[in-house]
């Protein structure tokens, strides 16, 4: 392999500082909280830990049970510490964990946080074997194994409950199987890397496989006799036992299947669901939940004119096959608009643009210069969320129009709460539908926005996807099935109900409401609504149903829908009173939490003082991500409209977003969409202005004279696209002459032909080097890592260009 491997911590850093100051040490990169490339020699493939995953999935009906089992061993010759970063479903409420090495098995304790991660340390500076649990983010965990001596073996084990709800008669079980990258701002300050510091995780390059093994199999018991049973993210094979009752396998070829969501989908015979009351007798308290069957859809003949705000994420996390489903997605969605509908479209990276200043109607016109827009996107720099919610949020609407807010994104960010904060806060009448895009999305993310937005999430894994879930959507939003919402629990005894207030319902899905009760059961419990034909009621009567021992698990998810409910906003306004409840429900119902965790300490010393090594677990890139959701590095694959003549790319790193400054900033034309040249032609050209004629490609020839006669680094053969003059390339230039040249100071000579790749803010996205590799590649690294810290005159159409020139030495 070629000498591809640098650590993409690195531009989301070097974006901020000057070129003289690039040469940095590893201590000092390593404090920005970007993910990173794997190193070979430093974290290379024959030391990792990890040596496989297993998940055993069992089904009862609506509750599935969870095992999940780590296998670590240490092949090296020293003793080690893993470190492992996996996520795990939204809903899991995780219960359990135990250790086990060689015949001694340890069943890990619940404590506080700051108490567990203690014990955990002070077990492994003793030498003894330790575990610790951790929570990130609600679907984030990490796992800490210390002193695996080498020949060691050890398994960690954790169980986990989560409640499955179907959506228009399918049930979806997901096992998220990997941690998207994140990029985390704030990568010096000491209270940012203590809360985010699981974000600096070292990642494979697209394509790369780990040396660990998946595997996960599924007992389904339904209850009711199964119609289909389809996985469509792995091959599987399917053995049904009777009517009611299968076994679903993952195919031994997806052993490397670890990349991407395992989901399974299943249908019951007549679409029916499991619905009803559910029951279990605590030794302290007695719990409930319902799922009650809405109505079916009412199709109003008056639908009111809607709203439409469309959010698109193009960072460099999109890049490639998440940016091209979410294209395909919101294309759909566009020419399926009525014409009383009205849009706008919002794209967000390190920055955002905005479709038009206000909604635009539904006209064919106004839709194909959306997509026209839509499709010159092709994913680069950060991904600043917050501010493209809060700039959708203060775009006009139409009068009396009834306002969406959908977003497209894999939501590889760490600002949850905050986001969540944002659309509670700016909700007002609209409802916020979330689409989640890729095969490892932020799911925390997605299913939070759309819970406190009163919407529904969504994810596309799959290009082939998108046109279902839109169709689906739109299905969804013709108007609601049930409003109003309000349940009379009759002769029950209910406390601590969670949801408070039940939303209204947009999709055949059942309503769920969990709680707790006293004493028994009696009468009738009514379910009340409005429909679009009028008042609606359903009732269930309570005396038939009894407390089973099975539903133990709902004491567990009970306690986990509590948590969320209280820690959904905690990280913007943090609250003692809420982290003490928040602790509390963790300790004593022996939960994984934001602020308890799982640790596991045998008593056994058997590290008898060596140091250990920490080994921190790479990950793969999810399946169908690029390079440049990592980038610092050499990309795997270039944009499909940018194919380079030679072997490898340069991508900047996730945090390479932000708008910088730049000498010609001021002399900039407006920004906006321009078609064609005649709708911006600058009456003189200024430094920084953008003349010539759109997506026509200008050649010039220059090469400039050395200074006082020296040697120097001197360029020449310019072509580029889009709105970029000569002028505006040499004033560029000879700005950044000293830089360039310092990156290449180490090189006796250089020559070599590069070509940039700029975003709509003038960011570097992609260099590539044509044809032979150059012969200093020192110097190379140098130069692209310069490169990627630089910006050049925004393209005032948004669109960004590709620059293409030959530096000499």
């Amino acid at each position: 392999m070629k000498n591809r491997l640098l650590r993409g911590a690195l531009a989301g850093f070097l974006a901020l500082l000057p070129a003289a100051m690039l040469a940095q040490t590893a201590d000092q990169t390593d404090k920005t909280l970007s993910p990173y490339f794997v190193v070979q020699g430093e974290e290379g493939m024959d030391g990792l830990p990890l040596k496989s995953t297993n998940a055993q999935v069992h089904i009862a009906g609506v509750i599935s049970d969870v095992q999940v089992t780590q296998v670590y061993e240490n092949k090296g010759s020293k003793p080690l510490e893993a470190v492992y970063v996996f996520p795990a479903s939204t809903q899991a409420a995780v219960y359990g964990m135990k250790m086990t090495i060689g015949d001694r098995t340890i069943v890990a304790d619940i404590k506080k946080r700051d108490e567990a991660r203690k014990t955990y340390e002070q077990a492994k500076n003793a030498g003894q074997n330790a575990s610790l649990l951790e929570e990130q983010r609600s679907n984030v965990f990490q796992m800490n194994v210390a002193n695996i001596m080498p020949g060691d073996v050890v398994k960690v084990e954790l169980k986990y409950t989560e409640l499955l709800t179907p959506t228009s008669g399918v049930y979806e079980f997901v096992y998220p199987t990997v941690v998207g990258p994140r990029y985390a701002k704030g990568g010096s300050n000491p209270q940012a890397a203590g809360e985010n510091s699981w974000t600096h995780n070292p990642y494979l390059h697209s394509g790369e496989t780990t040396s660990n093994t998946f595997d996960i199999t599924v007992d389904l018991s339904a209850g009711l006799p199964i119609q289909d049973v389809q996985c469509p993210s792995h091959k599987t094979s399917v053995a049904y036992d009777g009517k009611s009752m299968a076994t679903v396998k993952l195919d031994p070829s997806e052993s490397q299947g670890g990349n991407r969501d395992f989901v399974l989908k299943y249908k019951l015979e007549g679409s029916q669901v499991q619905t009803g009351l559910l029951l279990y007798k605590g030794d302290k308290e007695n719990y409930f939940v319902i799922m009650a069957q809405p109505p079916k859809r009412v199709v109003s003949k008056e639908i009111p004119s809607r709203d439409y705000i469309f959010i698109v994420d193009v960072s460099g996390s999109m890049y490639g096959f998440p940016l091209e489903t979410s294209k395909k997605l919101i294309k759909n969605l566009l020419t399926h608009l009525r014409s009383t509908d009205s849009f706008n479209i919002i794209f967000f990276s390190g920055g955002d643009q905005t479709l038009s200043p206000t909604p635009l109607m539904a006209t064919k016109s106004n839709i194909q210069k959306a997509i026209q827009m839509l499709e010159n996107q092709d994913g680069g720099g950060g991904t600043e969320l917050l501010p493209a919610l809060q700039h959708a949020f203060n775009l006009p609407g139409r009068e009396n129009a009834s306002r969406t807010v959908v977003i497209a994104t894999d939501g590889y960010v760490d600002v949850e709460p905050q986001a969540f904060d944002l659309i509670k806060k700016n909700l007002g009448q609209a409802n916020f539908f979330a689409f989640g895009i890729g095969t490892a999305v932020n799911r925390h993310l997605i299913e939070g926005m759309a819970r406190v937005g009163m919407g529904e999430p969504f994810v596309v894994e799959k290009p082939e996807a998108a046109s279902a879930k839109a169709d689906e959507f739109r299905k969804m939003i013709d108007s609601p099935v049930l409003t109003g919402v309000k349940i009379n629990f009759g002769g029950m005894k209910v406390y601590d109900v969670e949801p408070a207030s039940v939303p209204d319902v947009f999709t055949e899905r059942p309503l769920v409401v969990f709680g707790k009760y006293r004493g028994e059961p009696k009468g009738l419990m009514v379910l009340s609504g409005h429909t679009g034909e009028g008042p609606y009621e359903s009732k269930i009567d309570l005396a038939s149903t009894a407390p089973m021992t099975e539903n133990s698990a709902l004491r567990y998810l009970w306690a986990r829908h509590r948590i969320a409910t209280l820690g959904d906003y905690n990280f913007l306004s943090a609250s003692d009173e809420r982290v003490k409840a928040i602790t509390q429900l963790g300790l004593d119902y022996n939960l994984l939490t934001e602020y308890t965790s799982f640790v596991a300490v045998d008593s056994l010393k058997r590290n008898k003082g060596e140091k250990s090594t920490t080994v921190n677990q790479p990950l793969p890139l999810p399946q169908g991500v690029s390079d440049l959701a990592v980038g610092g590095n050499y990309a795997a694959a270039p944009s499909p409209a940018y194919a380079p003549s030679t072997s490898y790319d340069y991508a900047p790193g996730a945090g390479n977003g932000a708008i910088y400054n730049s000498p010609m900033a001021e002399a900039l034309p407006p920004s906006g969409n321009y078609e064609t040249a005649k709708e911006y032609e600058p009456k003189e050209k200024a430094v920084g202005h953008f003349g010539g004629v759109l997506g026509k490609k200008v050649p010039t020839l220059h090469s400039p004279e050395t200074d006082n006669g020296g040697p120097s680094l001197t360029w020449s053969g310019l072509t580029f696209t889009s709105f970029l003059t000569e002028a505006d390339f040499k004033t560029w230039f000879e700005n950044n002459r000293s830089a360039l040249e310092a990156s290449l100071s180490g090189c006796a000579s250089f020559n070599a032909t590069l070509k940039v790749k700029v975003d709509g803010q003038g960011n570097v996205v992609l260099v590539n080097f044509v044809g032979p590799d150059p012969n200093c590649a020192e110097g190379t690294k140098n130069l692209v890592k310069t490169l990627q810290a630089m910006t050049f005159p925004a393209p005032g159409d948004g669109k960004g260009c590709e620059i293409e020139f030959t530096l000499a030495k």
